[in-house]
């Protein structure tokens, strides 16, 4: 093992990580016992919809296993029916069994689009959980006092705001950390919003006499409109199961300053890579050409290399070149009508995205519209251009005007 090269790829990207130190002691000693690194993560099966927000961890995965390490993914099938309170005001209502597996099934569907399934072993935390008894529960909460629970965040605001905390959400970290002591682990993985528990595995490890594993905290990544944080709800996130052409398009979509963020927790890429693409752009590069090498790599990542080639060649006809596309709208007007701007708008209305003629027109005087690349004002000539009529309304909106016969 190289520790050096490990170390850099292993801190690639991340917000925060145990010391450079203890994390080079434990790679040497992993090296020493001839074994690869045990990297744990959990899942609350409890909104198994990926997107590239959740799958930043699943790629720091993949970037381990591809060293040679071994990833145990831990379906919380027994945690889930608690639901981890992080970051909620108020109890969370728990799921039943039923909706734990079906979502745990979902789940398993979508990450081994990410990381190996072949360096891969799936456990459920059900299988330690049920078998301790009311004396090891006991036990295992004599580990952690009121104190040290009341320090997350959540749970201090509930109590200071005389919210109720139910005493089973408690137990919640605790079983967590007790995941990492089942499976010995020595890397455990998660978000900014996951250090309380996480931290919690490396406390409860040394009160069983095994070496704290190391942690590695990987930050929210903001979504297209790299404000707020990637969601679904905003409307603002790459899905993992997007179409090719899709997933590529809103990747081009952030903005400039998103750049390297994305390269350093959306791609597989050498961080010395990264570090001449920030020389690139510290150089005065076209950051959009940057973007469309980022928008490659990350659409070939869920994608097959001829799917993403043809999602950038399909951007380049649509957005650079002004020319229809496979799956561009066509749009027929009337090219015998005596008002030609009220066949067009007719025409456009079909479309279903506008309300009313009114408002398109109105998109038409305000300069919104564009005809081959070139922003027009009126409809009155379009029957004398040559070859295809491409019409753009706004930034993204692309028809091709089909003259009737």
């Amino acid at each position: 093992m190289n520790i050096e090269e490990t170390y850099k790829i292993m801190t690639k990207g991340a917000a925060d990580h145990t010391s450079e130190e203890e994390i080079k002691e434990k790679l040497k000693k992993v090296d020493k016992e001839n074994r690869p690194l045990r990297i744990k993560l959990g899942l609350d099966p409890s909104a198994p919809d990926i997107h590239l927000g959740h799958a930043v961890v699943l790629r720091k995965i993949r970037q381990l296993q591809d060293l040679g390490h071994e990833a145990i993914i831990i379906i919380g099938d027994f945690t889930g029916m608690i639901g981890d309170p992080t970051g909620k005001s108020k109890t969370r209502k728990p799921l039943s069994k039923e909706q734990v597996l079906e979502n745990a099934q979902t789940y398993q569907d979508q990450i081994f689009k990410v990381i190996n399934k072949d360096q891969t072993t799936v456990r459920y935390n059900s299988e330690w959980l049920n078998a301790l008894n009311f004396k090891d529960v006991i036990e295992l909460a004599s580990k952690c006092t009121v104190a040290r629970m009341l320090e997350r965040d959540d749970f201090s605001n509930r109590y200071k705001n005389q919210q109720s905390i139910s005493l089973h959400e408690f137990f919640y970290p605790l079983m967590q950390a007790y995941d990492s002591v089942a499976i010995k682990a020595d890397v455990e993985l998660g978000g900014t919003d996951q250090t309380f528990n996480i931290n919690m595995g490396r406390n409860i490890q040394r009160d069983f006499n095994q070496d704290p594993q190391i942690t590695l905290f990987m930050p929210l990544l903001e979504g297209t409109d790299g404000v707020e944080k990637m969601s679904k709800s905003l409307g603002n996130y790459i899905g993992i199961d997007d179409d090719a052409t899709t997933m590529y398009t809103k990747v081009m979509k952030i903005p400039d300053n998103m750049i390297i963020k994305y390269y350093e927790l959306c791609t597989d890429l050498h961080p010395d890579k990264i570090e001449e693409i920030k020389n690139r752009l510290d150089n005065n590069e076209n950051p959009r050409d940057i973007k469309m090498e980022l928008a490659l790599e990350i659409t070939r990542l869920y994608h097959s290399e001829e799917e993403a080639i043809k999602a950038e060649e399909n951007f380049k006809t649509l957005f650079q070149k002004q020319q229809a596309t496979e799956d561009t709208v066509e749009l027929e007007f009337d090219s015998t009508s005596e008002n030609i701007t009220s066949a067009v708008l007719d025409s456009i209305l079909s479309s279903g995205e506008y309300k009313s003629k009114a408002e398109i027109k109105r998109l038409l005087q305000q300069g919104a519209m564009k005809i081959n690349g070139e922003r027009i004002d009126s409809f009155e000539n379009i029957s004398d251009k040559d070859g295809d009529i491409i019409l753009q309304i706004g930034k993204g909106r692309f028809y091709k005007l089909v003259a009737s016969k």
